[in-house]
């Protein structure tokens, strides 16, 4: 029983709890459109489960993304991580987690180039 423990951190237990949310919330809406024999691909562009799935997904996705954003940017020492989690409300998350990534590889090239950082 203990192997089946090992190595479940807390930031570890998060995203699978996330997982569970994103698809209890995207399938019990997939389920409804099964169900009430809803045009899945119709109702994206007007309303019913369809919607509410991806909102779901869409939701789970920006939470394990924005969880992400704070562990990576304190594990890597980069600052301010906050603001792209702030942004996201401002502008989209589609917009600030990619921007995120870019200065994440940013940061990662200039501590392998930097002579006094180890790797």
């Amino acid at each position: 029983m203990s192997e089946l423990r090992r190595h479940w951190t807390p930031t570890a237990v998060v995203f699978l709890a996330l997982a569970v949310a994103g698809l209890i919330g995207t399938w019990t809406f997939n389920v409804f459109a099964i169900v009430q024999m809803r045009d899945f691909l119709g109702d994206l562009v007007s309303s019913g489960p369809a919607v509410s799935s991806i909102t779901v997904d869409l939701l789970i996705v920006a939470i394990a993304g924005s969880v992400f954003i704070i562990v990576e940017a304190r594990r890597l020492g980069m600052r301010f991580a906050w603001l792209y989690i702030v942004l996201s409300g401002i502008t989209a998350f589609a917009f600030t987690f990619p921007l995120f990534l870019a200065m994440r590889q940013r940061h990662l090239t200039a501590r392998r180039s930097s002579p006094t950082q180890p790797a």
